[in-house]
């Protein structure tokens, strides 16, 4: 199992046109995010910023080198690791989305 999630997570980065894909969702979510702060419905909102940094963080790691597997990995990992969080956030307090 470990040699597939190496695989997997450490593979050689995708290219740019899975970063450009990556980075405009990071963009869309950013846009609803300012949205909802023109619209004065900021307290149920800040979900939006979390979803951003973890399609940053993924575009990131899909535009770096071929060569830059290791890097590739950690940002992947960390991408993981802040969008797991706001599913744990969820699930703890479903207040965080629902507002």
């Amino acid at each position: 199992m470990p040699s597939v999630l190496s695989d997997l997570v450490f593979s050689e980065p995708s290219g740019r046109s899975d970063a450009l894909v990556q980075f405009a969702g990071a963009v869309a979510f950013l846009g609803l995010y300012g949205y909802s702060r023109i619209v004065g419905n900021i307290d149920s909102s800040d979900w939006l910023l979390v979803m951003a940094l973890g399609a940053t963080l993924a575009g990131i790691a899909e535009s770096l080198p071929h060569d830059r597997r290791l890097a590739a990995g950690t940002l992947r990992l960390a991408a993981i690791s802040v969008l797991s969080c706001l599913i744990v956030a969820i699930v703890l307090d479903p207040g965080v989305v629902v507002g």
